[in-house]
């Protein structure tokens, strides 16, 4: 995995996954709670052989403090579903567990978690890989690739490829499917869309 922070306040050690979900809540490590509405921790099967892993929460996700429910969430669900997987079965998390913006007008929008910030967050994806214990996880967007494969990792060069990580797991990494959204914009939407949904695929085909 990537170089994790050496100063982190202490994790529960009892309770499992439902007990590091209550105790983000009351998260002050960087400056991202002050205006953000909630903490929007993991969600799915404590126990989930798979794991997505996003970038970081967003206006909707904030709103109704779960990951990936605004169009990028609709879109994750419609590949996975085209893709033959079950989201049900899937442990889904963010790595930035606070919705980052600034205002324009009345509307937020994104904006982009710097490296303390990160920095600051990790902890608590540390603590869900350890407490879900997945076998495979999946990285979508550059960000959560750089976390689980280090800083060198190229996405658009090297997506779709199963890795087997230091301690043992498998890792894949495509891209964010609110990259998927954006590519309507440069008009090439359709060959992104197939793209992600053929990385997707490949949880059909787990490596061993």
């Amino acid at each position: 995995m990537a170089e994790r922070i050496t100063k982190r306040a202490a994790l529960p050690r009892a309770g499992g996954v439902e007990a590091l979900r209550c105790a983000a809540k009351r998260c002050r490590a960087c400056p991202l709670w002050k205006p953000a509405t909630q903490t929007v921790f993991g969600t799915g099967p404590d126990d989930a052989s798979i794991m997505l892993i996003g970038e970081q929460a967003g206006d909707r996700e904030d709103i109704e403090g779960l990951p990936f429910v605004g169009p990028a969430g609709r879109l994750l669900d419609q590949a996975l579903d085209e893709a033959g997987i079950d989201r049900e079965a899937l442990y889904v998390t963010n790595v930035i567990k606070h919705f980052k913006f600034e205002l324009r007008g009345k509307r937020r929008l994104h904006k982009r978690a710097n490296a303390a910030e990160i920095d600051a967050c990790l902890r608590w994806l540390d603590g869900e890989i350890e407490g879900v214990d997945p076998r495979y996880v999946v990285c979508l967007g550059a960000m959560a690739s750089r976390v689980m494969l280090g800083s060198g990792f190229k996405l658009m060069r090297e997506r779709g490829d199963w890795r087997r990580l230091e301690d043992g797991r498998w890792c894949l990494a495509t891209v964010h499917p609110s990259a998927v959204l954006r590519s309507r914009i440069a008009g090439d939407y359709d060959a992104t869309y197939a793209g992600f949904v053929a990385d997707l695929r490949k949880l059909k085909r787990l490596p061993r």
